[in-house]
């Protein structure tokens, strides 16, 4: 019980500080699970943190649609790109099979080393909001699909690939890009919970955990939303950095243990 009051504490404060930068959580959700409720790193944990991540998504997205901040025809043309990304990206990771956790890990610390790149470079150089892009199609549609694979196989809401996309080639702006990330999420991540349940022959966690979990996100999401964009992005943004660094390392001790 104890480590589960932890958990739903990590939970909690997590969907709070990643609910005004856009991002679903998924990042840190993953490493709770695996390293502080001891769960095994496999199908039924990246469903719960794909759970999670609707969960903020939902309790963010919210507030961001009433502040008129989520473009909907951005919406509706990128969506059916990313639910076929997040269907394939699910296959893979059935395919991967025992290769999950290696391959896993791998691949989350290279986006953690990105994330960190991109987080420092802000902390540097400030975060004032982006001019939008110009419209491209292609590369908007080609990245929408990436973000909805990525989203599957690491267990993301992939707002850190959705927000820069929508910004640099789908002319949105920085605050209405990070509100359409949220959007897409609410629709894309339910198609990878879909798939990877139907592919997972496993076991899965307790039911009671599956709706405290995703009640603790849905809550830490909504405070977030409307209290955390009052704090101010520097402080956010270095606590995100720090845990960033953590796991990055945490995820590079197991895998030079692994080989």
């Amino acid at each position: 019980m104890d480590a589960l009051v932890v958990v739903l504490i990590a939970v909690l404060l997590t969907a709070f500080f990643f609910a005004p930068l856009g991002l679903g959580g998924g990042l840190l959700f993953v490493p709770i699970l695996h390293y502080l409720a001891d769960w095994p790193l496999d199908t039924a944990t990246l469903v719960v943190s794909l759970l999670l991540t609707l969960s903020v998504s939902l309790g963010s997205g919210a507030v961001h649609h009433r502040e008129g901040l989520i473009d909907l025809p951005s919406i509706r043309r990128l969506a059916p790109f990313a639910m076929v990304g997040a269907a394939g990206g699910a296959v893979i990771v059935h395919a991967l099979g025992d290769a999950l956790n290696p391959v896993f890990k791998t691949l989350a610390l290279a986006l953690l080393v990105w994330a960190s790149v991109k987080v420092g470079r802000r902390l540097r150089h400030g975060v004032a909001e982006k001019d939008a892009g110009e419209v491209r199609s292609a590369p908007l549609r080609l990245g929408a699909g990436f973000g909805g694979g990525a989203s599957a196989v690491l267990a993301i809401g992939a707002g850190a690939i959705y927000i820069p996309v929508l910004n640099q080639f789908g002319g949105l702006p920085s605050r209405r890009a990070i509100g359409t990330s949220l959007g897409l999420m609410m629709l894309v991540v339910p198609v990878a919970v879909v798939v990877h349940a139907g592919l997972h022959n496993g076991a899965w966690p307790d039911e009671g955990v599956l709706v405290l979990l995703p009640c603790a996100a849905l809550i830490g999401a909504a405070l977030g939303a409307r209290v955390g964009l009052t704090l101010p992005d520097h402080v956010i943004l270095r606590v995100f950095l720090g845990l960033l660094l953590i796991i990055a390392a945490r995820y590079l001790w197991d895998l030079i243990t692994l080989f």
